[in-house]
C-alpha cells in the first residue's frame, strides 16, 4: 500500500506530508543541517504505513530554547530546563543573563553545534561551568574529539551531529565519548531507527526537532514517548517557533510538558500551503 504525498511550502520550507493507513508521516530536510533525504523519507514512510511503537509514556518534558542575544524570562517560564545556542563564541554572557532569569533550579545546557575546536571547547567549558550547566550539546565536530574532550572537562557532554548511523553510535559507546546521545527521527530514519542509535550508544537519548510541522514533531514525540528511560528534557518545543503549521492544534508544550498524541493535519491549511508545481513536487523527493 502506498501513501499519498501532500507537497508544500510552509513558511519558505518545502515539506512533503505523506496520508497513510497508520497516519501521516513528514519529509522536511534542513539545508543547514546534516540530513539525507532519502533516510528522512523512510522515516515519513514509517509513520503513513508503519506507525510508532507503543508509549511507555503519556507526557514529556521538553527544554525552552534560547538562539538570540537577548533573553525574555516570560518565555522561559515554566520549563524544566533550558537550551542556549552559544555558537563559535563562548556565550559567557548570554549564558550568564539565561541563569540569571531561571534561577539555580531548572537545568542550563548549551548547544555549540560543533563549532569549537578541542582547545577553544575545554576553554569555553571551563568558562561556562560556573553556571551550572546540566551538558553541553555537540561542541566539537568529531566523536573522537568528543572522547578527548570528556576527559578533560567536567560537564557532562552530548553528541547530535557526529552520529548518523549505527557504526557511529557503536563508535561512541567504544570510545565512551558522551554522556548522552541528542536524535532526530528525520536524520535516523524513523522512531525505531532513532531509538536503535540510541540502544546502540548506550547513553540516554534526548529526542529532539528539525524545526518540523506539528506532523514531524509528532514522530519526534512518539520517540520519546517509547524510549525506556529519558532522564533529558527533550528538544521538541519548536512548534511555537514556527508562523504557521498544518494543523489548528499545534504541538505547544503546557508547563514545559508535552502530551503525546497524534498530529492530523487540517485539509484547509493543506490546501493553503499545496504546491502545484510537478517540478517542485519533483524536488521534494
Amino acid at each position: 500500500m502506498r501513501a499519498r504525498a501532500h507537497h508544500l511550502v510552509v513558511d519558505g520550507r518545502p515539506v512533503c506530508l505523506l496520508e497513510g493507513p497508520a497516519g501521516w508521516g513528514e519529509w522536511s530536510p534542513l539545508p543547514s543541517y546534516p540530513c539525507d533525504p532519502d533516510v528522512a523519507w523512510r522515516a515519513a514512510e514509517e509513520a503513513a504505513l508503519v506507525g510508532w511503537p507503543a508509549p511507555v509514556r503519556t507526557a514529556v518534558a521538553v527544554n525552552a530554547l534560547v538562539a538570540g542575544p537577548t533573553v525574555d524570562p516570560d518565555d522561559l517560564a515554566g520549563y524544566p530546563a533550558v537550551k542556549v545556542k552559544v555558537g563559535p563564541g563562548d556565550g559567557v554572557d548570554l549564558v550568564a543573563a539565561v541563569r540569571d532569569a531561571i534561577g539555580p533550579r531548572v537545568a542550563l545546557r548549551v548547544d555549540a553545534n560543533g563549532a569549537w575546536d578541542l582547545d577553544t571547547a575545554a576553554r569555553a567549558i571551563g568558562r561556562l561551568a560556573r553556571y551550572d550547566l546540566e551538558l553541553v550539546e555537540q561542541p566539537v565536530a568529531r566523536l573522537d574529539d568528543l572522547a578527548r574532550l570528556r576527559r578533560r572537562v567536567a560537564v557532562p557532554l552530548a553528541a547530535d551531529e557526529c552520529v548518523r548511523s549505527l557504526d557511529d553510535a557503536r563508535t561512541l559507546r567504544a570510545l565512551d565519548a558522551a554522556d548522552a546521545l541528542v536524535v532526530k527521527v528525520q536524520p535516523a530514519g524513523g522512531v525505531r531507527a532513532a531509538a536503535a542509535l540510541v540502544d546502540a550508544a548506550g547513553v540516554p537519548g534526548i529526542p529532539s526537532s528539525m524545526h518540523e510541522t506539528s506532523v514531524g514533531l509528532a514522530a519526534g514525540l512518539a520517540l520519546a514517548a517509547m524510549l525506556p528511560a529519558l532522564p533529558y528534557a527533550c528538544g521538541l518545543a519548536t512548534a511555537a517557533q514556527r508562523a504557521h503549521d498544518v494543523t489548528g492544534t499545534p504541538l505547544v508544550p503546557e508547563h514545559g510538558t508535552l502530551t503525546v498524541r497524534s498530529v492530523t493535519p487540517d485539509p484547509a491549511l493543506l490546501a493553503r500551503y499545496a504546491v502545484s508545481s510537478p517540478d517542485t513536487q519533483a524536488a521534494m523527493r
